[in-house]
């Protein structure tokens, strides 16, 4: 089993501008492969590698109105830099985003483009994991999706209830992938999704026919003649498998 889960995948109107917000409130590097696409990873990263989560960045002139499901839940060591790092994102240009749940303990922000991400009370379980403590599915069975990406990325399950499924790498490093139950009704608007990649490149294809014996779908979203392949989870969630290039 060859697949890694290696970054986030946002389409954003402004590539460059929001991979700039994105890069100082993580503390990342920036870099570009060419024209409307950024890419942001840890400063002195091996891509790829289980420890982190990458965020790749492609402009797109006028996003879909679709419920990717995705967004990203960041980790704080303690209140006082849960405090400062929230003061430091709303100077970024991040803001309150109201999602109707007061009791929630997290503080959910929108970063300039709407993208709705949390900042996490602090916490143990993520005291490792770099700022990015949780790549967050919303869905509708959250233990369907665990078994589905378990086997897809061999990802160790942590946790699994009927409302929570929590996995994280069988390194035990990196941010942990969650999949949460939400009714759909309650599901924010964003443009985000997930992004694998075998290794080597080249088990690309026997990785595709896998995920589809697993119950993943090939999908068309117009995007032509291109290195990666589309598929959707089963409960309909687009991801790519990355290819060379």
């Amino acid at each position: 089993m060859t697949l890694q889960l290696v970054q986030v995948n946002f389409k954003a109107r402004d590539d460059s501008a929001l991979g700039r917000f994105w890069a100082e409130a993580l503390g990342w590097s920036a870099s570009s492969e060419g024209p409307g696409v950024t890419n942001l990873e840890p400063v002195g990263f091996d891509w790829p590698d289980p420890s982190a989560v990458c965020i790749d960045l492609v402009r797109v002139p006028d996003p879909e109105t679709v419920k990717y499901r995705v967004h990203l839940e960041l980790a704080t060591t303690s209140e006082a830099h849960r405090t400062e790092l929230v003061t430091r994102l709303e100077e970024l240009g991040a803001t309150h985003a109201d999602v109707g749940r007061s009791d929630a303990p997290w503080t959910v922000l929108a970063d300039p483009e709407g993208n709705r991400f949390g900042v996490l009370e602090p916490s143990e379980r993520y005291r490792d994991t770099g700022l990015i403590a949780r790549v967050v599915v919303s869905c509708t069975d959250p233990r369907d999706l665990a078994g589905f990406w378990g086997e897809a990325i061999d990802w160790t399950v942590h946790e699994l209830t009927d409302d929570r499924a929590l996995l994280r790498s069988a390194k035990d490093v990196g941010p942990y992938l969650e999949f949460r139950r939400t009714p759909d009704d309650e599901t924010g608007w964003n443009h985000i999704h997930l992004d694998v990649m075998s290794d080597p490149v080249d088990d690309q294809a026997r990785e595709v026919a896998r995920l589809e014996a697993l119950g993943a779908t090939r999908t068309d979203v117009g995007q032509g003649d291109v290195s990666w392949v589309v598929l959707t989870d089963p409960a309909g969630n687009e991801f790519c498998v990355l290819g060379r290039g």
